[in-house]
């Protein structure tokens, strides 16, 4: 009898991945492999492609031009799978302005889409000619040939979808694009996606001036008094209604002010919670991982102020650009999500806001809000900028006029505007603009003399 019931019993504990004897359950008599490991060693059965902008013709001219007004399909992929990487090459500056070509997302047949962005704003670059080159977690901004304005723009976000997916470029001027070429590789699937798989979201905002209700005497400037007790005033990076998490974003700034603007807090509201919210910060700097009042550019993995013009030698005058990818903080929601930050304390700073906000949730999400036509969505440029800008398109147009001139000439004219468009890429509007002109006048003289 007892020789039976322990029969019983270590059978029992057998079925169970027991046993008496420290044998190891079938699950457990594989190697201990880290989560890490397996990401890149196991084998799927998924399906690997590309969609690019290559010449068909199986010419070299791999690039396509965006016409006005055209909303361009860069692809559609049916069924389910993920994109993983988006490469776009592109010059600037071009005929169209960054933020006046438009990115945007669909997924699984959606009629609105889950990404609408400014084509520079969605690859951290957020004002037009001042183009940082980056190496981030998601998203990865190499140069080119120095002087010639060429970067390659690069993302890394995972972007699953069910039921397909649709890309599109929309050029929402009256201009030609400049030459763009890209690729978007993806994997497909032969089972469908997990139900609690998040959709891919990314939204552009801009406040132009930011909003502030302190005393005249308290604004556009550093601000140690002062109280903000409910985080109304504060810019609204991301609202959203629906359950998942917030992966990151980007807050572009153009501090017209000469002042530490930083002294803003982030509040975080989750879930419809009032005040005071489980997330708030204690500065600007701190939400980026920065040491107190950063004025020089750095970037990281996770985080970085990867912009900081310091315009006219003041510091923290003009331009930034700063960026933070949770990855192993996400932010995470059941309900909603309001990410909100102050402009300089207590808001009371009037400047430039704007962002973008990348995310995952599941579906269905809430409206957008209506994305500004392209004269509000530009970035205020310096008057050199523009100027400059013309005459270097005008010295382009002018290059098969010049075809018939002695070698050593047109030599000496090419070198005139390579030095202007390096001064141009490197911020100094100004002197390019000198450069420009003077390449001008040049080929007007010669052009009566030939």
């Amino acid at each position: 009898m007892t020789h039976r019931r322990l029969s019983l019993v270590t059978l029992t504990l057998l079925a169970l991945g027991v046993s008496l004897f420290g044998t190891q359950a079938k699950e457990d008599l594989y190697a201990p492999m880290s989560a890490f490991v397996r990401q890149f060693a196991e084998i799927h059965d998924a399906r690997t492609a590309r969609i690019s902008s290559w010449d068909q013709t199986g010419g070299n001219k791999d690039c396509v031009m965006v016409d006005p007004g055209e909303d361009k399909v860069l692809a559609e992929i049916k069924g389910p799978g993920s994109i993983r990487h988006i490469f776009v090459g592109t010059t600037t500056p071009a005929k169209t302005f960054l933020r006046e070509l438009v990115l945007r997302m669909y997924w699984d047949g959606e009629k609105e889409p889950s990404v609408e962005v400014p084509l520079g704003d969605f690859f951290l670059t957020g004002h037009e000619a001042y183009v940082r080159h980056l190496t981030s977690t998601f998203v990865v901004i190499n140069p080119g040939t120095s002087g010639l304005g060429s970067h390659g723009y690069n993302s890394y976000f995972p972007m699953p979808f069910g039921n397909g997916a649709r890309i599109t470029l929309e050029n929402q001027t009256d201009r030609k694009s400049a030459q763009f070429c890209y690729q978007i590789e993806y994997e497909s699937y032969h089972q469908p996606l997990p139900s609690d798989v998040g959709r891919f979201h990314a939204q552009w905002r801009r406040e132009n001036p930011t909003r502030s209700t302190v005393a005249a005497g308290s604004k556009n400037k550093v601000l140690w008094e002062g109280t903000n007790k409910d985080g109304r005033c504060n810019y609204v990076i991301l609202e959203a209604e629906g359950k998942g998490h917030l992966l990151g974003f980007l807050l572009n700034i153009d501090n017209a002010q000469e002042g530490w603007y930083g002294e803003g807090d982030d509040m975080i509201f989750i879930d419809g919670e009032t005040w005071p919210p489980r997330y708030h910060g204690t500065g600007t700097e701190e939400i980026f991982g920065g040491g107190a009042c950063p004025n020089r550019e750095y970037a990281g993995p996770y985080s970085g102020f990867h912009m900081t013009e310091n315009r006219g030698g003041k510091n923290f005058a003009g331009k930034v650009s700063l960026f933070r990818w949770y990855v192993h903080d996400p932010i995470r929601f059941q309900k909603s999500i309001r990410w909100t930050i102050e402009h300089g304390h207590a808001n009371n700073f009037e400047n430039d806001y704007s962002s973008v906000a990348y995310w995952y949730q599941l579906e269905p999400h809430a409206p957008f809000p209506r994305l500004p036509a392209p004269p509000e969505r530009l970035s205020l440029m310096p008057e050199e900028y523009l100027k400059a800008r013309t005459l270097l398109f005008s010295t382009q147009d002018q290059l098969g006029v010049l075809d018939r001139l002695p070698a050593e000439v047109k030599e000496r004219l090419r070198n005139i505007r390579r030095e202007g468009h390096r001064l141009f890429q490197d911020g100094q509007f100004a002197r390019a603009l000198e450069k420009f002109e003077y390449h001008a006048r040049e080929a007007r003289k010669l052009s009566a003399w030939k």
